[in-house]
């Protein structure tokens, strides 16, 4: 816990909690999570794997009728982000107002309104300010104005905060209160970097599938110092086994390059090249931020230096995931759970600006 003396204990729920990005960003900024739901049963074992202690509900959100009461004398706040998928800019069929995932808000509303937190925050992806010309992020700040809450909004960068990841997320806060919350203020200075935040991991082949290994390197950075927590040796270090011929491919593409780089005759496979979208293939440049981790082995995200695809762990750092959290499930689930989590620095920089109020 990060609480400063004399500071009001502040208690949180977690809903749409994945695999806990939100939840640790939370905690290290000292919210104590007491109840986290989550419907995905693979994402809520990674959860319960991490956070053993914190009472969890597994299943569907609509069928959850009451939440845990609140602690006597303690403020209170109610966080997490209801499926984006309908709101991505990848998604162009179900980008509208008649797919149900995206009035599962509603939901999020709903419990708000009954157990009355103090503080509310709420993430989606930044597609969601673009889907009908803005229309659900009215509807959110509408929904939480009519029950009573202060709002604001604002789109973060994970980037701006110590993240070494392009990374563009929404924020929705609200305050009970009356209080205007003021959002936190980017990092000054030089953005970490992907070699930064990676040097230190394993050298891998292509298809690694040992699990715990020790570290190449000693941490020299204040950011990997941050993540390591004491581990003398690091978990996550599985690389998905990719076809002969997409390794070939990979050796074509230089730091920043895509599939674009590639020799058109290594592409024979393909229908038409030129539907490929420009994060196929992407080979992250070590000497900037990554990119959007998302779907990355359906994205083939390349290793900046080494011919193949990012292990577990590569991609946990990207997302400032510390080391001593472990994921559960196939490489795939686990994979998938990376991808989707709220990187937990940036997280952890709007919690602090809650605890500040």
């Amino acid at each position: 816990m990060h609480r400063l003396k004399n500071q009001k204990r502040l208690v949180g729920i977690d809903l749409f909690c994945g695999a806990g990005g939100m939840t640790l960003g939370a905690t290290r900024a000292g919210v104590d999570v007491i109840f986290a739901v989550e419907k995905c049963s693979k994402a809520a074992a990674t959860y319960q794997l991490n956070f053993p202690d914190i009472p969890m509900h597994v299943g569907d959100i609509r069928a959850l009728k009451t939440l845990p009461p609140k602690p006597r004398g303690a403020m209170s706040v109610i966080f997490g982000g209801p499926p984006c998928q309908g709101f991505s800019t990848s998604n162009q069929k179900t980008r509208n107002a008649q797919n149900p995932n995206n009035w599962l808000f509603k939901e999020f509303v709903r419990l708000v309104k009954q157990w009355k937190p103090d503080w509310v925050v709420m993430e989606n992806v930044k597609g969601i300010t673009e889907t009908e010309g803005g229309r659900f992020v009215i509807s959110v700040l509408k929904a939480l104005e009519k029950i009573g809450y202060t709002t604001a909004f604002q789109l973060l960068n994970a980037r701006d905060f110590g993240v070494p990841q392009s990374r563009t997320r929404a924020f929705f806060v609200g305050s009970r209160t009356g209080h205007s919350y003021d959002f936190p203020t980017p990092h000054v200075g030089k953005a970490v970097s992907v070699r930064t935040a990676i040097r230190d991991l394993p050298t891998l082949d292509n298809g690694s599938n040992v699990d715990e290994l020790p570290y190449k390197a000693k941490a020299t950075s204040k950011y990997v110092r941050g993540l390591r927590n004491g581990c003398r040796t690091v978990r996550g270090n599985l690389v998905t086994k990719s076809a002969t011929h997409i390794i070939e491919r990979y050796r074509h593409v230089p730091p920043g390059g895509n599939w674009e780089d590639v020799p058109e005759s290594l592409f024979r496979n393909y229908t038409d090249r030129e539907r490929c979208h420009a994060w196929i293939y992407r080979r992250l440049d070590p000497a900037k931020p990554s990119v959007v981790i998302g779907n990355f082995r359906k994205n083939m995200l390349i290793h900046p230096t080494e011919n193949r695809g990012l292990s577990i762990r590569e991609a946990a750092r990207i997302q400032s995931v510390p080391d001593d959290f472990c994921f559960s499930g196939t490489i795939g689930f686990q994979q998938q759970q990376v991808g989707n989590m709220v990187p937990p620095k940036l997280s952890e920089a709007v919690f602090r600006g809650i605890m500040l109020q």
